[in-house]
């Protein structure tokens, strides 16, 4: 049976984002995903909030990155978390992306030794073992927590590149992708199945799980409005090789960014054309949303992560994918 998830990004007021997580708690989603950057609220104190008003939804965060905190002190946050949320906390844990590095003065050094030093380091911890280990990026000598964390806790690995993601499924429990078209997802599973299968791994050892800019509305075009700022800011981060994979016009990309970086927010959101939208989003009304969801499960996919900006109203729309898309799902597929 498919699993679906759902992200949020905590800028909002706490009781907001518990508010929400309550409700997809109800609605029939399986995970809530809380994005980890600097510029928002922590997202363990976030988790902990929301651990405190639900039953069962699991909670992951998604993703933090070792070159900001420590992965001693990633590994501490999320096994303190597992007292508050037994069995149901999730690592997850990327490069990050260089821009937001950039602004406080980090640098992505070695990103593939990085996760996988980190993914070493938080697992022996939470598995509460005393651990040595000298690497190429960290050093960690006789460290063991002085807590027992709850249960095991899976670590999930965001990755995008080609070598990161068959590390991913080289040593994670999960993968996390960020795409929202067939094509990305295709490519992906590749190199997922070549690193499982060089680490004498199955991928039905694997959560394969898909992040998707996601905006779900009854009317179509109140639904395109909402994802335009999302993926305004997809289109000017995105490689070359994603952005020739899907035709996109590389002027109307140089719009986009010109104008972002200019802050002329109504200029570059209107520069988004159907052809950015169909790429790097899924959008539209219910019948529409589920189709695509259907496809990457077709694909192998086994949980579907709703992602920013879900849809027009936060509220609106969570009920929306609870009453009209999951139930179709839960019944066998579309």
């Amino acid at each position: 049976m498919a699993k679906f998830g759902i992200e949020f990004v905590p800028e909002q007021p706490f009781w907001k984002t518990v508010f929400y997580a309550i409700q997809a708690e109800k609605g029939g989603f399986e995970n809530v995903w809380i994005t980890d950057h600097f510029m928002n609220r922590n997202p363990y104190t976030t988790m902990a909030a929301i651990a405190n008003y639900t039953d069962s939804i699991k909670l992951g965060v998604g993703v933090t990155n070792p070159y900001l905190v420590n992965p001693v002190v990633t590994a501490q946050a999320i096994g303190s978390l597992s007292e508050i949320a037994p069995g149901r906390v999730i690592l997850g844990m990327g490069a990050g992306d260089k821009t937001t590095l950039r602004l406080l003065g980090s640098e992505m050094i070695k990103p593939l030794k990085a996760v996988k030093e980190s993914v070493r380091i938080a697992r022996a911890l939470l598995a509460r073992e005393r651990l040595s280990f000298d690497g190429e990026i960290f050093n960690v000598q006789n460290a063991k927590f002085a807590f027992r964390p709850v249960g095991e806790i899976p670590i999930y690995v965001g990755a995008q590149g080609p070598k990161m993601l068959r590390l991913a499924a080289a040593i994670g429990d999960g993968v996390l992708i960020n795409a929202a078209h067939p094509k990305d997802i295709e490519a992906a599973l590749k190199h997922i199945r070549a690193g499982a299968e060089k680490a004498g791994r199955k991928l039905s050892d694997l959560d394969i799980t898909v992040y998707a800019s996601f905006s779900i509305h009854r009317d179509e075009e109140e639904a395109k409005k909402a994802t335009l700022p999302v993926v305004a800011f997809i289109v000017a981060g995105s490689p070359e090789f994603l952005l020739q994979r899907h035709g996109i016009d590389e002027e109307r990309v140089k719009k986009v960014k010109m104008a972002l970086d200019a802050a002329k927010w109504g200029e570059a959101f209107s520069s988004v054309t159907p052809k950015m939208i169909k790429a790097f989003s899924i959008t539209g009304n219910p019948d529409k949303c589920a189709e695509s969801i259907s496809q990457f499960l077709d694909l192998g996919i086994t949980q579907f992560v709703v992602g920013s900006p879900i849809g027009p109203n936060t509220r609106e729309s969570i009920d929306i994918l609870s009453e009209d898309v999951i139930p179709r799902f839960r019944r066998g597929g579309v």
